[in-house]
């Protein structure tokens, strides 16, 4: 099954919801292609979609869910992705980096 929520994320002056699948990201793929989701918009384990695909999204089969749902959906499936942890600044100041300071690249 595949489930979005309410578009509620701003950016690029958009409304965007996230799309998922409780089965495979074969069906998340397969859905956002027929939706005409470019692939960009895949991220770990979700796609973006802009406010004005839902309803187009909605009558192709997908669940409108609250988007506290959306993590529960996605854990249960074992699909989640989660964003990698990052250092924290209490743990670059034991290290010695200030936060102005520019790491050598």
């Amino acid at each position: 099954m595949l489930y979005l929520d309410p578009p509620a994320v701003p950016s690029r002056g958009r409304l965007w919801s996230h799309l998922i699948s409780d089965l495979s990201y074969a069906e998340l793929h397969a859905f956002a292609e027929a939706l005409g989701v470019p692939r960009r918009g895949f991220d770990r384990d979700h796609y973006d979609i802009p406010a004005e695909r839902v309803p187009m999204a909605v009558w192709l089969g997908a669940r409108l869910v609250p988007s506290r749902e959306i993590v529960l959906l996605l854990r249960a499936a074992g699909l989640r992705r989660p964003k990698p942890r990052t250092a924290s600044v209490p743990a670059a100041r034991e290290a010695g980096i200030s936060a102005g300071s520019r790491v050598p690249g």
